[in-house]
Order: structure tokens, then C-alpha cells, then sequence
């Protein structure tokens, strides 16, 4: 038999708001989205800004995590635009410095340096300054933002919106040593600071230097990570007219988009995977193809093709897709003859690597047999104890939003340690419950549920775009497309909560219920319960709650996967025994700030 589900574990209500668990940085999506629908924008904003820290850059950029798991698509095919309605919330904000934490701040006597200026670092000096650490960032860029400067084009993310951002963290009082590289850990570390985070990312991109014609065609190939750079510092400011951009993540979405930028007229992406395995988001290679960019997959690099010390372009193997009994993939060649594609230049953006070169290797730091430090998962702690890692520069490459989650995370810890506390006590994330009048009262929130389609975001002309590297291509949504994309949102924070002692067991929740989740049924272990519901619960990865035994000997299941937290059950209840409660889940977090929680509700 099933026990009654423990709904006083607040990780329990986390884990059904299906988006905001999703998100790395554990944002409190539909609280923002209601404020945004009731043009409460500024709040809106520090809601985002108190867990992923960049809400204008994120809200152009972020990889959506968590619309993928939106619950909107229960009901229809795309899920509610998350992530543009943060951007939203930026741009319509008004001043938001009152609600940040406000220096100077108090000296606790502890110095900690930040080797990059990416977004993990920047997450760390952003919940480490206020209380009181004396912080000191070194980057080797002219100014702070790390990989959100040097490789997403101004097209996505403006400069502007990254330097207002970047700055509401430096003006905190954070000891800024740009254009610094640090090629010594050991004389950090003889620096006095008390702990060193690093940040780095993942500078180091890929190369092909046993392809046939590489070292030949050099003059010719870029890496792409690198290029990009170069064209966000100035230092290059056009390219060829026929460019060939291997690989097929968003890196080489933006290395094809800048080209045409740059004179590209014939800009062609080849990948060896099937379209739609390219690991770049759809929306990205949307896009790509939306600005007359040809992708090219299923063919394999053979060589550069160099004539007279020029290139040429490349030859490549067409292979067809092939998958085993697990799903997993071979790429097996066509036996068609050789393809040759012209080209005056390559960038190849076929991945990214750590490099450490700048670490020696007998302080006490270990490495993995990949290069990579070993680091503890939960708290970002080297095996040398002072030293934190975060970001692309811990686990490999990831995404902006990851980042300033493994920053909070490293802040943390490095409080902890500071303290001389356990790095594995780590406090308890705020958690809140707000009972919301429902049944014959009034539900304050709209929650219709209907096929109501997502609205388009609309986009720059692109005549004008491809003339200007800095124009922005997405013009965000309006403020009234914005409201009406905020009622698609389906306030999957404001829980079913069911109270056994006041049911009737009349099945009127049941019988009102449009997912068909709610079942009466005598218990059973789980995996017999799970099939004996109205419909299966087949997702395992999702809980079952179940209620405390009822009058009749039956208890109350509800599967969570399907539920839409649509109020139907609570409205139809005649007893009460159905009640919605608005849950709040902020992340972890090591610094202090006036919340902006009573703004919220008053």
C-alpha cells in the first residue's frame, strides 16, 4: 500500500512546478508571469534578477530549459514563451537599483578572488559582495560578461543590455582587473585571498588538424569560438563571400549569422548529424534558414581543398543515420561519390574544450584522465580546499543559466568555508504557501483551460538586419501580445491541495477533471496503483498524490504529470475538501537583499 503523500516536504511542490525545476537556476516562473500580466514589471524583473541574476540577457538567449517542461503543452503543442517573457519584464521594468543590495557593505575581513568574468563568476561576486567579501575579478576582456560578450552576437544580445546588467553587479563594489590574464594559480593563491573561484569557461574550441589540407588552408579556417570574438572586440569586420561553418550546435548558428553580417552572400552549414539530431535549438536554426543560410547535413569532413596557397572549399562523405536495438547511433557512409563544396573560408564550430594550461599540476588540485579538475558536484569544492570551480570551466560546456546556478551554488560553499562551517550543511532554500480563495469564492487568477496558440515574436526586417552585425533581430513582444501570452500560463505553482477528513467521495472533482488525473480507487503498492487509475500514470519521474484513507476505504490519487492545476476540482468541490495554494521556491542563495516579496503582494 501507497503511504499519504508528505505535501509539508516543500521539495515536493517544487518538483510539480514542472518549469521551474526545470530551470537550473530555479526561477519562480509563474510568479513573474503573473506579474507581468498585471504590468507589475519592475517586480517582475527582481523576481527573476534574486535567481538567474541576468533576466535581459537570459531573456534572449537562454536555452529554455524550462519550456520543455511547461505544462501548457499538456493541452497543445508549444509551451508558453518563458523565456521571452522575461525578456519582457526587462525591458518594461523601471528602476530597479532600490530593490538590490545597496553598498557599502560591512567588511567581514574575507578576500576572495574570481579568476574570468563570466556568468557563474559574476553570480558569485553578485551573492558574496553584499555580505561584506572583498572581491577581486581578473579577466582577460576589456570588460566583464565572459563568453556573453565575446560569443553571442549583438544581434541576440545587445551590448547595451549586457553592460547594464554586468554592472549592477560590479557596482557592488567588486575590484575589477580587466584585460588581466592569470597565468598562475599558485601566485593567486599566494595573493592572501581566504578562497579563489574559477570561472574560466571553456576557451579552447575545436580544431580538425589531421584533416588533409588544414595546415595548408590555415589562412583560410577559423575557430569559430575564436572568430567570434574577434568580431564582437572589432578586430575582424568582414569575410568572404562563399563560407563554408562546419558543426551544428548554436556556436556554429552564430558563426553562419554573423557571416552574412559580414559580406557572407553563399554561407552554407555542414553538419555530420541529421537535422533534426543538430544539438543547436530549433528556434536557432529557424533562424539560420529564416536568413537564407543553407544547412547541409549527413556529410562528413574529408579535406580542405587548397589550390596555389588558396582555399578552395572541402570534401565531404555523405552517411546515412544508423541506430542499434538502444537507440544508439552510427553514421555509415552512402557509398555515393565524394561532395565538394566551394568555399573561401571555414569556420569550424564543431565544439568547445576546458583548457588549464595556466594551473600547475602539483599544488594539490587534482585532474580527471579528461583534463578536467575534480570537483564535488554539490559543493563546487577542488580537491584543493580553497579553490571552487563553476560553469563551463567545472563540468564542460554548458549554457548561460547553468552557469549562474553552479555560481549560487559555489557562493555558498565558499560562505561556508569562509565560516569554517560544513560545506554539505547547506541551508534550506525560502519556501512559501499562500492559501488562494477558491471553491464558491473567487480564484484570482484566469486559468481557462483552452487551446490558446502561442504568439509569434516578431522579428526586425530582414533587409535591415544582414547589413548590421549590432541590429537586433527579435523586437520582443508588445506589451498587449505580452498579457495575452501571459494567460496561456497555467499558475502551475498555485497546488491542488486536498483535505481527506471534509471529502464526500461524490466524484465531482473526478467527473470535472479535463486530464482525467483525479481517481477514486482502493490502495495498492505503486506500480499496481499507477495502472489501476482512470488513465495509467505511466510517467515514473513524476509523483502520485495519494490522500490519507477516506470513509469508504478508498483514498484519492492524483497523477502529477497531467494535473493542470486548473482549479476545476476545488470550483466543483461542495465540501472544500479541494483548496488551491500558491507555492513560492527561491534558490539556495549565500547573499542578503531586501526581498522584494512585499512589494510583491501588497
Amino acid at each position: 500500500m501507497m503511504k499519504p503523500t508528505n505535501t509539508k516536504d516543500p521539495e515536493y511542490y517544487h518538483k510539480v512546478v514542472d518549469c521551474q525545476y526545470a530551470c537550473p537556476a530555479h526561477t519562480p516562473v509563474p510568479e513573474y508571469i503573473r506579474l507581468i500580466a498585471a504590468e507589475k514589471y519592475t517586480e517582475a524583473y527582481m523576481v527573476n534578477w534574486e535567481s538567474n541574476v541576468f533576466p535581459g540577457v537570459l531573456g534572449r538567449t537562454c536555452d529554455r530549459p524550462c519550456e520543455p517542461a511547461c505544462r501548457r503543452v499538456r493541452v497543445e503543442e508549444e509551451p508558453v514563451a518563458i523565456c521571452r517573457l522575461k525578456r519582457v519584464a526587462a525591458d518594461n521594468k523601471g528602476d530597479v537599483k532600490n530593490y538590490m543590495p545597496q553598498g557599502p557593505f560591512q567588511p567581514n575581513g574575507k578576500k576572495v578572488a574570481l579568476i574570468g568574468g563570466g556568468p557563474a563568476s559574476l553570480t558569485v561576486a553578485r551573492d558574496l559582495a553584499p555580505l561584506g567579501y572583498e572581491v577581486h575579478l581578473f579577466d582577460e576582456q576589456p570588460a566583464g560578461g565572459g563568453m556573453m560578450r565575446s560569443q553571442i552576437p549583438s544581434f541576440r544580445l545587445p551590448e547595451e543590455v549586457l553592460n547594464e546588467e554586468v554592472n549592477y553587479i560590479l557596482d557592488l563594489g567588486i575590484h575589477t582587473q580587466f584585460l588581466t590574464y592569470v597565468n598562475s594559480l599558485k601566485d593567486v593563491l599566494e595573493g592572501g585571498y581566504d578562497a579563489v573561484f574559477v570561472g574560466t569557461g571553456a576557451p579552447k574550441g575545436r580544431d580538425l588538424p589531421k584533416l588533409p589540407g588544414r595546415k595548408e588552408g590555415d589562412k583560410f579556417i577559423h575557430i569559430g569560438i575564436e572568430w567570434l570574438a574577434n568580431v564582437a572586440f572589432d578586430h575582424i569586420k568582414s569575410i568572404s563571400k562563399k563560407v563554408i561553418v562546419l558543426g551544428g550546435g548554436n556556436t556554429a548558428m552564430d558563426c553562419c549569422r554573423t557571416s552574412r553580417r559580414l559580406g557572407g552572400k553563399d554561407v552554407k552549414v555542414v553538419v555530420r548529424s541529421p537535422f533534426d539530431e543538430m544539438k543547436a535549438s530549433p528556434w536557432e536554426k529557424e533562424d539560420a534558414l529564416h536568413e537564407d543560410i543553407q544547412i547541409i547535413d549527413n556529410h562528413v569532413p574529408l579535406s580542405f581543398e587548397v589550390e596555389d596557397g588558396k582555399l578552395i572549399g572541402m570534401k565531404f562523405q555523405k552517411v546515412r543515420p544508423v541506430y542499434d536495438e538502444n537507440g544508439k547511433r552510427q553514421l555509415l557512409p552512402t557509398d555515393e561519390p565524394e561532395v565538394f563544396i566551394e568555399a573561401d573560408e571555414v569556420l569550424i564550430a564543431i565544439g568547445q574544450e576546458n583548457s588549464f594550461p595556466w594551473i600547475e599540476r602539483n599544488i594539490g588540485l587534482d585532474f580527471d584522465q579528461w583534463g578536467m579538475p575534480v570537483v564535488n558536484e554539490k559543493t563546487f569544492q577542488s580537491t584543493l580546499p580553497k579553490v571552487f570551480f563553476g560553469g563551463d570551466a567545472a563540468f564542460g560546456p554548458k549554457n548561460v543559466i547553468t552557469a549562474v546556478a553552479q555560481g549560487h551554488q559555489a557562493a555558498v560553499s565558499i560562505h561556508l568555508f569562509c565560516e569554517g562551517k560544513d560545506l554539505l550543511d547547506r541551508p534550506s532554500p525560502y519556501t512559501n504557501l499562500i492559501s488562494q480563495k477558491m471553491g464558491i469564492h473567487e480564484w484570482s487568477y484566469d486559468s481557462a483551460v483552452i487551446i490558446d496558440q502561442r504568439y509569434i515574436v516578431p522579428q526586425a526586417k530582414k533587409s535591415v538586419t544582414l547589413k548590421d552585425r549590432k541590429k537586433e533581430v527579435e523586437l520582443g513582444f508588445d506589451v498587449p501580445t505580452a498579457y495575452k501570452e501571459t494567460q496561456r500560463c497555467l499558475n502551475c505553482d498555485v497546488q491542488t491541495v486536498f483535505t481527506a477528513d471534509r471529502c464526500i467521495e461524490c466524484d465531482a472533482c473526478m467527473d470535472v477533471c479535463p486530464t482525467s488525473c483525479i481517481t477514486f480507487t482502493a490502495n495498492a503498492e505503486e506500480p499496481e496503483l499507477r495502472q489501476n487509475l482512470l488513465v495509467p500514470a505511466e510517467n515514473l519521474s513524476q509523483d502520485l498524490l495519494v490522500s490519507k484513507e477516506l470513509k469508504t476505504g478508498r483514498v484519492m490519487v492524483k497523477d502529477e504529470d497531467v494535473c493542470l492545476h486548473c482549479g476545476l476540482c476545488a470550483e466543483r468541490c461542495p465540501t472544500s475538501a479541494w483548496d488551491m495554494q500558491k507555492y513560492f521556491y527561491s534558490v539556495t542563495k549565500a547573499y542578503q537583499m531586501p526581498s522584494p516579496l512585499p512589494a510583491i503582494q501588497k
